[in-house]
């Protein structure tokens, strides 16, 4: 369909690098390139995105595994639920293709969109949050027998999203990581990286079999991702995350504003626009001022209370 555009190669060589840097930048920005800049049929971006996604994201989690940074006891638990949960979510997309045909092409962007505004929102909110999630960073995570069905389960859900939109492989994932398992930045990225490329084939193989990955699309973009993933983990020591996150954010809730406009809502180009550096600027302004603020360290802190429900604390490793 396509043959080597450079412009989906400069695509794949940006994303890819963001992927190397911060677990973030698959579906999540390459699904909505897809759409809104090349005209990609929404069914058939979101499968061309997760087999290419699953390649990308081995290459940098190969990498990961060799500089020690994966954290495979919760790279067990999470992939145990969400390889199943994506090959859900692709067949559940699928069916409903099937059935609607392309009448439902406007859901599969609400959807996306949807996923898109959830991902933003989370990415800008740990990157504001950062300064108080650090406090209690352990370089591995202790199970438990509740916390184990409960990994499992957070899994089902993050995959299910994933074989949904092919959005959230990294940003929720890594989310999860540093919230609920409060690990190091490094095993963050290290561990999101393995976790959403196990889900990641799964999803992919399930979308390729349903006839929609364009391998042609797929190969120009790797042409340009696998150096990226490459430079992107040379450079995560170097480049500020947490300036990388505010901004990605930022990028990611334009995203999902110019999809919602794909899909037929008027929204003016200047909100696309406006909305997301209004956004990050204050989400930047919020963490400059976690920064300089005094921190005590408490027993447990807010954003555990939001999910100790979920997954309780394993002992320190």
């Amino acid at each position: 369909m396509f043959g080597i555009d450079p412009m989906i190669v400069s695509f794949g060589l940006g994303v890819g690098i963001l992927i190397g840097l911060t677990g973030i930048g698959g579906g999540s920005l390459m699904t909505p390139l897809l759409i809104i800049v090349l005209g990609v049929q929404p069914v058939v971006a979101i499968g061309t995105d997760l087999a290419y996604t699953a390649i990308t994201k081995t290459l940098g989690g190969w990498r990961h595994i060799r500089k020690g940074t994966v954290d495979l006891g919760v790279v067990r638990r999470l992939a145990g639920g969400g390889v199943p949960g994506a090959v859900i979510g692709v067949l559940l997309l699928d069916y409903l293709h099937s059935n609607y045909g392309k009448s439902f092409d406007k859901d599969v962007l609400a959807f996306l969109a949807a996923a898109l505004m959830l991902v933003a929102t989370v990415v800008l909110v740990r990157a504001v949050l950062l300064p108080r999630l650090s406090l209690r960073e352990r370089h591995s995570y202790t199970f438990h027998t509740r916390s184990h069905v409960a990994s499992i389960a957070l899994g089902l859900v993050l995959g299910l999203i994933l074989g949904v939109t092919s959005v959230g492989g990294g940003a929720l994932v890594g989310a999860a990581l540093l919230i609920v398992y409060r690990l190091t930045p490094q095993r963050v990225v290290g561990t999101d990286i393995f976790v959403a490329a196990l889900v990641a084939w799964a999803a992919g193989l399930t979308q390729m079999f349903s006839g929609h990955v364009d391998l042609a699309l797929m190969g120009t973009i790797l042409i340009g991702s696998i150096p990226g993933v490459w430079i992107g983990t040379r450079m995560m020591d170097f480049v500020p995350a947490h300036a990388l996150r505010v901004t990605l954010g930022a990028v990611l809730l334009g995203s999902a504003l110019a999809v919602v406009k794909k899909a037929g809502v008027n929204i003016p180009v200047e909100v696309i626009f406006a909305a997301p550096a209004v956004v990050g600027l204050l989400a930047w302004g919020a963490f400059r001022a976690g920064l300089r603020a005094p921190v005590v360290a408490p027993e447990i802190t807010s954003a555990a209370v939001a999910v100790g429900a979920l997954v309780p604390a394993g002992d320190e490793a």
